[in-house]
């Protein structure tokens, strides 16, 4: 069944550069992402309790945006992508996730992505 695009935009209380470092840097990733991450060059390993998935680093820039591809996903139009976004009149930044999943799985997908976001604002001072 092929996957649907969506996104997904949260506001977060952050300079782009520190953001920026929880978004791409393993350890960064690991406060709130996952429970571990663990990079090899452009392959990142996820871990949560027993269970792992690899994901590969498609492109990236900095503080500006991260595109991973998960290592299951053959098919190199499925990604998620985390974009950092600066309002030009505001200075407001958000990140805007773009993310696929199956139809019947989009909200859970979403209501995941905004449960890890709030765990984010936590760690960032910015609830």
């Amino acid at each position: 069944m092929p996957k649907k695009k969506y996104t997904i935009e949260f506001p977060i209380k952050s300079s782009p550069s520190l953001l920026y470092n929880y978004l791409s840097n393993p350890s960064g990733l690991s406060e709130w992402f996952a429970d571990n991450v663990n990079s090899r060059g452009e392959k990142y390993t996820f871990i949560w309790d027993e269970h792992e998935e690899s994901a590969f680093l498609m492109k990236s820039k900095v503080d500006s945006y991260v595109r991973f591809q998960w290592e299951e996903d053959e098919d190199t139009k499925y990604f998620f992508e985390l974009t950092i976004v600066v309002d030009e009149l505001t200075n407001d930044v958000s990140v805007v996730i773009t993310d696929f999943a199956e139809e019947d799985e989009i909200e859970q997908s979403k209501q995941l992505w905004e449960s890890q976001i709030e765990d984010l604002k936590k760690i960032l001072g910015s609830l």
